[in-house]
């Protein structure tokens, strides 16, 4: 029998979870997002389509966050770096001139890759706590470097990013328009889901959570996890790179504040909420955790108290998250054998 055979057995993200009710959440997201930008566009609500814009760039960065801690196992506390990476090389060369929309998203790929690759070298070599801080560290250094260096606006940032025009052949995207940039967006998130999700099932994908599962027995069988692993969290890279060269696109400007402990710690939050090793949870998990800074930010100076006690409670009353509401066990003996396992 194939080793991979072997591991793919035990490497179901969710023992005999039946996930039909999570299928039904991936239809209803396009959906109620196609009915919120038709109302959007019919009221002129431009404010609402812009910060709904945001949530989906800011899902983009959930979604790597979710690759790496949902199906690797890996905690990092630093995927910020990328996210910031990719908006500070798309904000300076569509500043220069230098690149139009696609230029812009290739040149942050390009980037992110071997900057992914290096810190993968180091920080996958290490575990547990250690990763988290090496990877919490390496964010640190990159802000701070940044904030340090005048060509690319110190602790100003990078203002005058133009407004584009994404050329798809047929048609062209305004990103002017808060509902073509939404929809544009709103494509660009689901087909990141589709994307890993069929990578997360594939024998690369379901090596990952067998990794996550256990290791050693992954290295028993012939596979050598620390591969895998560089190969995942440069995934997750590039996942958050692409997402964070839409941000100068939407706002105009970027600052060091997108490398900053507070963006990576708001994502792990966003996918903890949202549920862990989902995918889609992520993604109704930003645009839930946007939605509540927003409403109770016009409240109060000091929501941050109140959605952190509502974190809390989302953690002990709903251990995985939204997209676990909408989940069930199967019973029986293939229930059971499955938990033992």
């Amino acid at each position: 029998m194939h080793p991979a055979n072997t591991v793919v057995s035990p490497a179901a993200p969710a023992p005999a979870r039946r996930r039909l009710g999570v299928q039904h959440l991936v239809i209803a997201f396009p959906v109620l997002s196609l009915t919120f930008a038709s109302i959007g566009a019919v009221l002129g609500e431009t404010f609402y389509l812009r910060l709904a814009t945001e949530a989906l760039i800011l899902a983009g960065l959930a979604l790597s966050v979710d690759i790496l801690l949902g199906y690797t196992g890996l905690l990092s506390l630093g995927q910020a770096l990328y996210f910031g990476l990719g908006a500070y090389t798309a904000a300076y060369l569509l500043g220069q001139g230098a690149v139009g929309f696609w230029g812009a998203l290739l040149s942050s790929l390009a980037l992110a890759t071997p900057v992914a690759l290096l810190a993968g070298l180091v920080a996958i070599r290490s575990k547990g706590v250690y990763f988290i801080l090496i990877t919490f560290g390496l964010a640190q250094v990159a802000a701070k470097t940044i904030y340090n260096t005048r060509e690319l606006g110190g602790s100003d940032g990078l203002v005058g990013v133009p407004v584009l025009q994404a050329d798809f052949g047929l048609f062209r995207v305004d990103l002017g328009s808060p509902v073509e940039f939404f929809l544009l967006m709103l494509a660009l998130i689901m087909g990141l889901y589709l994307g890993l999700n069929y990578l997360m099932h594939t024998p690369f994908g379901r090596t990952l959570v067998a990794i996550r599962s256990n290791e050693h027995r992954v290295r028993f069988l012939g596979f050598d996890p620390w591969r895998y692993k560089l190969a995942a969290y440069a995934v997750a890279a590039n996942v958050a790179a692409l997402s964070g060269a839409m941000y100068p696109m939407l706002r105009g400007f970027v600052s060091p504040e997108l490398l900053y402990f507070k963006m990576s710690a708001d994502a792990v939050i966003t996918v903890i909420f949202g549920g862990v090793g989902t995918l889609i949870g992520p993604i109704y998990g930003s645009v839930a955790l946007v939605g509540l800074r927003t409403v109770l930010g016009s409240w109060t100076e000091h929501y941050h108290m109140i959605i952190g006690a509502l974190f809390m409670l989302a953690v002990i009353f709903m251990p995985r998250g939204i997209a676990g509401l909408f989940e069930r066990k199967e019973s029986g003996p293939a229930q059971d054998e499955a938990e033992r396992t």
